[in-house]
């Protein structure tokens, strides 16, 4: 315990960071990180897995490692987008072994940001198989219900069903994934990939009155590509075309802001 306390301080302090501004970006509160650094307790398993996510190192070398003594603590982007044994993934499996399908339902949304790594949180959610020819019996799927109009015309409350995405250098412009961030928790927004020029991604809504924002790499838990939606609110005939009429006005106002400039 006591080599963790002295690696996080460490680590910390080799970013610049003060204790509140790394419990912010962990998720946990200030008093926490001092109890961590001194020794008076012990991270939680997603904790530790948050910490080794932020600073781009493994578990072993956070664990094992006298950090402050050895090189620069291995930070490369390029192994972490990639997921090379930075990143665990936590799944649930019956009693044949074969791999569940984990739902996220929004109440939950919260603490999977921190949960997510958490075998006992992710055993605790909703968990069923899917008898869908589309999916594949060698890739992990989970279904993550969202909140809000940001999205529309998929409807707040529904369930997006998605497929891991291992290496985030994959992500496809222009295509829809659930993104799970240490600051904006669980999304679900259409991306644009900047890892190789900028490491960041994208994100933007497809509703037009929300504005695209910008996501470090290095805030990033998980993404997710989109696949597909469950929806128990069925849209009525003219529901599209009003969509389509409202995203012609926003892009109207837009020009017309444009033309005045």
């Amino acid at each position: 315990m006591e080599l963790i306390g002295q690696n996080i301080k460490y680590l910390r302090k080799s970013q610049g960071l003060t204790q509140g501004e790394l419990a912010e970006k962990i998720g946990v509160n200030r008093a926490m990180i001092g109890s961590y650094e001194e020794n008076r307790a012990m991270p939680k398993l997603s904790v530790l897995q948050v910490i080794t996510q932020y600073f781009g190192i493994t578990m072993d070398e956070l664990t094992n490692m006298k950090l402050w003594e050895s090189t620069k603590p291995d930070t490369n982007l390029e192994k972490r987008t990639k997921g090379e044994n930075l990143r665990v993934l936590t799944t649930v499996v019956n009693n044949t072994d074969k791999e569940l399908i984990t739902s996220v339902p929004v109440q939950a949304s919260a603490g999977y940001t921190t949960g997510y790594a958490d075998k006992e949180f992710i055993d605790e959610l909703p968990c069923f198989s899917l008898p869908l020819t589309e999916l594949s019996k060698e890739r992990t799927y989970r279904v993550f219900q969202i909140k809000g109009d940001s999205m529309e015309p998929v409807k707040s409350g529904s369930y997006i069903i998605t497929e891991y995405l291992p290496n985030w250098n994959e992500i496809v412009d222009d295509e829809t994934y659930v993104v799970i961030t240490l600051n904006e928790g669980l999304v679900y927004k259409r991306l644009y990939n900047r890892i190789s020029n900028q490491n960041e991604i994208i994100l933007k809504s497809d509703n037009p009155e929300y504005q695209p924002y910008s996501v470090s790499i290095e805030d990033v838990l998980e993404v997710w590509k989109a696949l597909g939606f469950i929806s128990f609110s069925l849209p009525k005939p003219d529901e599209l075309s009003i969509n389509k009429l409202h995203q012609m006005v926003i892009e109207m106002k837009n020009e017309i802001n444009s033309l005045k400039k």
